[in-house]
């Protein structure tokens, strides 16, 4: 027994000559880059940076990163404090209006991604710049509130194997009303090459609610399952209640912010020639811009055409086609009123692209669950088309 204990006692403690050495340094290289990768976070791989001398080298390595933007820094009078100090508040809520008249302005509050800049709790002087930020306390300075912001252009300046990107705005451009769905997903070259757009006026989910359906001319006889024996047709009281002129304005303001995103990618494309795709979305899921490999290359080769208006890329002459339902129930019994998807590809496509226009495979699968469901439903009923001139 006494030799038996003898020999624990030996396992448990190791000899002197091995204690010391660090076993996680034996991990080879391919290893923590693959641990990197699964992190993707670029302010998490900022941490990990200062961790060694090794970890240092590798994270300029990483393939696939993630940048969430924490905030929209702007220099307007009024909202300056405001701006850096309440970071809860929606920072794009304002930046477009459903008017037609004041389309424009908010565009240039989009501004350009600018160098470091410094946000304190006084307020300084006025500018009307304003950059997307990522924020980070630098050492000493937490105690006393300063954060020190950079764009996503700099936060990315030392990644050298970047394939995959993803960056996450705060909150959609889109400042909806309460109840009103309206998601978009955008392809883009040097220019637009196709956009999808699902809206509908309210969202009913499944529980006691469930029942209510008047709305935009919808009677009680149109509450049946998808609209009843309406064959699809658009009635008459959509184009006078104000119906059309809505989806309109969701149309050119989706695209618009679509158009504003690319505008902001292009120093970054043009920095990181290893990029396979890059996603630019925000936290509310309202819109997604995506470009694969072909996609990047051709907007460095053939440099985008700028808007003379805003700081956003010119949106070519457009053909669309829309799909309309006045009830539409899911499969998992949500039901949208006022469903609407809009398919958007440019007016001047080549012959292998016309080809394909017929093909709406592209639109069914531009959304994830529920909203792909509804998507598939929609394009079963009838088509519209429509026209749009560049802008």
């Amino acid at each position: 027994m006494a030799s038996f204990r003898s020999d624990l006692t030996t396992r448990i403690y190791p000899e002197p000559d091995v204690a010391g050495v660090d076993h996680f340094d034996l991990l080879p290289d391919s290893l923590l880059l693959l641990v990197f990768n699964k992190i993707g976070d670029v302010k998490a791989l900022g941490r990990c940076c200062v961790v060694s001398r090794r970890f240092h080298s590798l994270v300029p390595q990483v393939e696939n990163v993630v940048v969430r933007v924490d905030c929209v820094i702007s220099d307007d009078d009024s909202s300056s404090a405001a701006a850096s100090s309440d970071k809860s508040r929606s920072p794009f809520s304002n930046l477009f209006r459903f008017v037609f008249g004041g389309i424009v302005k908010p565009l240039q509050a989009l501004g350009q991604l600018l160098g470091p800049k410094r946000v304190a709790t006084s307020s300084g002087p006025s500018s009307s710049s304003t950059s997307l930020a990522v924020g980070s306390e630098e050492d000493g300075e937490g105690d006393q509130g300063g954060v020190t912001h950079h764009s996503p252009t700099q936060v990315l300046k030392n990644f050298n194997e970047i394939r995959f990107l993803r960056i996450e705005l705060p909150s959609g451009e889109l400042g909806i009303e309460d109840g009103v769905l309206l998601k978009w997903r955008a392809d883009f070259g040097s220019t637009l090459d196709n956009c999808v757009i699902l809206g509908a006026s309210s969202v009913v989910y499944p529980g006691p609610t469930k029942s209510l359906c008047l709305q935009e001319g919808v009677s009680d006889a149109g509450c049946g399952n998808n609209g009843g024996d309406d064959n699809g047709s658009i009635p008459d009281s959509f184009y006078t209640n104000g119906g059309l002129k809505l989806r309109v304005v969701w149309t050119i303001s989706s695209l618009i912010a679509a158009s504003a995103r690319h505008y902001l990618l292009q120093p970054i494309i043009s920095e990181h020639k290893t990029l396979d795709n890059l996603v630019l979305t925000d936290a509310d899921g309202q819109g997604v811009l995506s470009m694969n490999r072909d996609q990047l290359e051709e907007l460095r080769v053939k440099p985008l055409s700028a808007s003379s208006a805003s700081k956003r890329t010119l949106v070519p002459a457009l053909n669309m086609r829309l799909w309309y339902a006045p009830h539409l129930e899911l499969p998992d019994g949500v039901v949208l009123k006022g469903a609407t998807l809009v398919a958007i590809r440019p007016s001047e496509l080549s012959s292998t692209a016309k080809k394909e226009v017929s093909d709406v495979s592209w639109v069914s699968t531009a959304f994830g669950e529920p909203y792909g469901a509804a998507a598939r439903m929609l394009v079963k009923r009838r088509t519209y088309c429509l026209e749009m001139n560049s802008f």
